[in-house]
């Protein structure tokens, strides 16, 4: 794959957001509320699929060296023990599918499919994940109920906030980057 210095610059300023989305963050449980699906959205949204693929992948591997960027300050191959990491292997795949999705209707309507779909990605990788650390490694006994409510339905009203604002976000910087 070869990659243009503008699609380096974008891959990078993704991953680098992706992290800045990690510091705002809100507790609660295992797995925080935090700004990184807006951008796993965005990236999808306005780059090729590889070159979102890219900019996550960039961004997981600068957390598992070491670097504290991911949510809660936290980094380190440790992290892939966390609830949350299931998630973060997600965003690989939510970038690709936004991407992939977005690139054949580029509607308001069209960009709030394909981050639907994106969206739902992330949960189909990082729940599983997540029972999986919290009751076979952590051994803690919730139920498929807890792990959805955790998991799940307390991020559905900040994922669809999220997503709009990706969708929104999405449709005007497509058109200025288009441009260029």
């Amino acid at each position: 794959m070869k990659i243009t210095s503008r699609e380096l610059v974008l891959i990078s300023l993704f991953s680098a957001l992706t992290a800045i989305g990690a510091f705002v963050s809100i507790p609660l449980g295992p797995v925080p509320i935090t700004l990184q699906t807006l951008f796993v959205l965005l990236s999808g949204f306005l780059l090729k699929p590889k070159s979102a693929a890219l900019s996550q992948i960039v961004y997981i591997g600068i957390g598992l060296v070491g670097l504290p960027i991911f949510s809660g300050f936290t980094g380190g191959l440790q992290a892939v023990l966390k609830p949350s990491f299931g998630f973060l292997i997600g965003f690989v795949v939510a970038s690709i599918v936004a991407s992939s999705l977005s690139k054949k209707n580029r509607t308001i309507a069209g960009l709030f499919v394909a981050g639907a779909v994106a969206t739902l990605s992330m949960y189909i990788i990082g729940i599983p994940y997540m029972a999986f650390i919290l009751n076979y490694v952590m051994d803690s006994g919730f139920s498929f109920m807890a792990i959805l409510n955790m998991g799940l339905i307390l991020f559905l009203p900040g994922d669809l906030l999220k997503l709009a604002t990706a969708v929104y976000m999405g449709n005007r910087l497509s058109k200025i980057l288009q441009k260029k």
